[in-house]
């Protein structure tokens, strides 16, 4: 199910499922959203809290989201940032109104978990930059794409090729985000099915021996034999051991995925860098990787 464009008017909430978040740094994201998108913005109170590295307790920021997710007038709901958090709380939430009036959850990072969760509701929700990175110097385009999921547009993106794409179409909806929340989430209550979905995957910081570990366990847990196609975005600022792994990211994944025929796109602008496109999860979408290029577009949009 997809939750309704928002249209100019609309109000939307802004709070912190993970990491604490300095609120002078969303001030200019508030201001863009209110006096250019022409949404009324509410502030949670986690976005105003902290307990440690946190936005606020536990309950804090359940209770934030909660509201927010029951609040019949708020269309939109975004986090603040990611960091580390957001599953700690999804057991105590109640999704019972926000399955009947579905709105858009907007994050990545972390917040894979959330819209993993959301998924199983089979609910649409949207892997996009957050407030505190909206305005980050070369992330104009990621801004506009989650402007035009938000609104209604339908996703119609073009990327260059790669050397190591492998190529082929293929039909699904989208899944993914963050590899280590994605391998965290596994075998827990948002743990989700990857039969027949297009995955998309990046991460940041990690040490490649890590990345090699997860995408060993999405394999031998039966995540990625079924699917109908990878896309790998950034991973970014990857760690090294002194005696070194011997693969870049890419490689790994590659070799993971290696006795598999679904095609796969490497370089994909999703993740922790400015160009993060925003990646409705949940949308039934086309995959195809060509020669020339590679195409990800609503299902509808390609049958039109």
């Amino acid at each position: 199910m997809r939750p309704t464009p928002l249209q100019k008017g609309d109000s939307v909430g802004i709070v912190a499922l993970a990491c604490k978040v300095d609120f002078e740094m969303l001030k200019p994201s508030i201001e863009l959203m209110q006096e250019i998108w022409g949404l009324n913005v509410v502030i949670g109170e986690s976005v105003m809290s902290a307990y440690h590295q946190f936005a606020g307790t536990d309950d804090v920021r359940t209770e934030d989201f909660q509201l927010m997710l029951d609040n019949p007038e708020i269309k939109a709901i975004f986090s603040a940032r990611g960091g580390y958090g957001s599953s700690r709380l999804l057991d105590s939430i109640d999704f019972t109104d926000f399955q009947k009036s579905p709105k858009w959850v907007v994050g990545f990072s972390d917040i894979t978990a959330v819209l993993s969760h959301i998924h199983l509701l089979d609910i649409e929700s949207l892997h996009a930059t957050m407030p505190k990175l909206f305005l980050q110097e070369g992330g104009e385009e990621s801004l506009e794409s989650l402007r035009k999921v938000l609104f209604g547009e339908a996703l119609n993106y073009e990327v260059n090729i790669h050397e190591m794409n492998r190529l082929g179409m293929a039909k699904g909806q989208l899944i993914g985000g963050n590899l280590a929340i994605l391998s965290h989430i596994t075998g827990s209550k948002s743990d989700i099915n990857y039969d027949g979905k297009i995955l998309f995957l990046e991460d940041v910081n990690e040490y490649l021996y890590s990345l090699d570990r997860m995408m060993i366990q999405l394999k031998r847990s039966g995540k990625l034999k079924n699917l109908a196609g990878l896309i790998v975005g950034h991973f970014s600022d990857c760690q090294d051991n002194d005696v070194p792994f011997g693969k870049t990211a890419n490689e790994i994944i590659q070799e993971a995925v290696s006795t598999y025929n679904f095609p796969v796109c490497y370089g994909f602008p999703v993740g922790h860098e400015p160009e993060n496109w925003a990646m409705p999860v949940g949308r039934e979408v086309i995959l195809e990787v060509k020669n020339d290029g590679v195409f990800l577009k609503d299902v509808n949009k390609i049958q039109n």
